[in-house]
Parts: C-alpha cells; structure tokens; sequence
C-alpha cells in the first residue's frame, strides 16, 4: 500500500531578479492541484538559450533554441514511478524573456504559461492533431484562469 506523498516541486532556477522563485514553485503545485496531480513530484529548471538548445539536441529535437521542454518519465526509464513523480520541465529564460516582451506581458506571466504548457505535456498531452491541440489550449486556459483566481 502507498502512502500519500504531498506535492513537491523542486525548483532549479538562477538568481534572476525577475523571477519569484517562491512564487514560480507555488504556481507550479497550483497547476498540478488543478490537474489532481495532488501527489505528484516534479522539477522545473529554468536554464539559458544556451542550455535548452544542448538538451533539444541531445534527446532527438532540432537543435535550436525553445521556450519550454518537458521529459516525462512515465515516457522511459522510470515509468514505474509515473503518478509519483512526473518528470522535469525545462524552461529557457532567455526564450521566456523576449516573448514576455514581444506579448508585453509580465515575465510572471510567460513563465507561468510554459509551465502550464510543460506540466500538460509531461502529463501526456500533445498537440500534433488539432482535436489534441483544441483541448490542450482549452484546458491551458482554464489553468491560466485558475491561477489568476488564485493569484
């Protein structure tokens, strides 16, 4: 029998002053509260341009900057902890920085929707097809509106 294991967020991020470090991990167990993922455990590491460009080469993707990866491990070694823990989300603050911009929204704001993003994803949603994609955004925007709720 498990035992109930509350949620954990490990949060891998770089002093940037811009960033709430306290805030981004709330967000994070607020995402996945929503989601029921209630004890579940997860990484998000935010890394420069530089960085997220290395990881996309070295798993297989084109090697170019991204805003946002996630590596599940209900995907790989690992699976037998899916439900426990999810997996990491990368995100390239760099990347995060000047589309905040070009959208002039807040960094806050960017970061909290890759995270979404990348918390859907490492949940096993995709948005190749557009049935997938249709209810992907839909149920990014109910996130988004859960944590303005909260906010």
């Amino acid at each position: 029998r498990w035992k109930r294991v509350p949620m954990k967020v490990h949060l891998n991020a770089s002093r940037d002053p811009e960033v709430d470090r306290r805030s981004l991990a709330r967000r994070a167990r607020t995402i996945l509260g929503a989601l029921g993922s209630t004890d579940a455990e997860l990484s998000v590491t935010l890394v420069d341009d530089l960085e997220i460009t290395r990881l996309a080469s070295e798993y297989g993707r084109r090697p170019r900057a991204t805003d946002v990866l996630s590596f599940a491990l209900a995907e790989g070694p690992g699976a037998e902890f899916a439900g426990v823990v999810l997996g990491d989300v990368v995100i390239s603050l760099d990347t995060a920085k000047r589309q905040a911009a070009a959208r002039g929204v807040p960094i806050a704001i960017e970061l909290d929707d890759l995270l979404i993003h990348g918390c859907l994803h490492l949940l096993g949603m995709d948005h190749l097809r557009a049935a997938d994609r249709a209810r992907m955004r839909a149920l990014e925007a109910h996130l988004r509106w859960e944590l303005r709720r909260l906010a």
